[in-house]
């Protein structure tokens, strides 16, 4: 049986939830819009972030909850205003690992949350930032760099 406090127990379901929640929202952005990056490759890195979780699941014999936000997740009128909610949610979620980063002092826990902070602002959040740019120059309409 796991040995988590309950305070680990909370802060790795809210990791997972968030990144089910950033998964599903990319998701419908593509729904949305198409195949539009970066988008498609962040949409895969929070897949890949959702099995680094699981796999802190399976070790402390956590009950692993199925993604319920498939299709209760925000809509966007415009690439532009999908660009820029995406940066305030990776900003969130950078600021939400520093919160779950105190909850344990468990070192694989640590790395996991610490990889997926890193991540959050050193990858995903450049790249909505950029994607902000991009789409700001056409208008927002969600023409920018689609993938072949």
């Amino acid at each position: 049986m796991n040995n988590l406090t309950e305070l680990e127990i909370r802060a790795l379901n809210e990791a997972l939830d968030d990144e089910y929640h950033s998964w599903a929202t990319y998701d419908q952005v593509i729904a949305d819009f198409g195949q539009v990056q970066p988008f498609g490759n962040i949409r895969e890195a929070e897949a890949r972030h959702i099995e680094a979780l699981r796999t802190l699941f399976v070790r402390y014999e956590l009950p692993m909850p199925k993604n319920s936000w498939p299709g209760k997740v925000a809509r966007y009128a415009s690439l532009q205003a999908a660009c820029e909610a995406a940066v305030a949610a990776e900003i969130a979620n950078g600021a939400m690992y520093d919160r779950l980063l105190n909850a344990t002092q468990r070192p694989d826990i640590i790395k996991v949350l610490n990889n997926l902070q890193k991540a959050s602002k050193e990858r995903h959040l450049p790249a909505f930032q950029r994607c902000v740019q991009h789409s700001g120059e056409d208008g927002g309409k969600g023409h920018g760099k689609r993938r072949q």
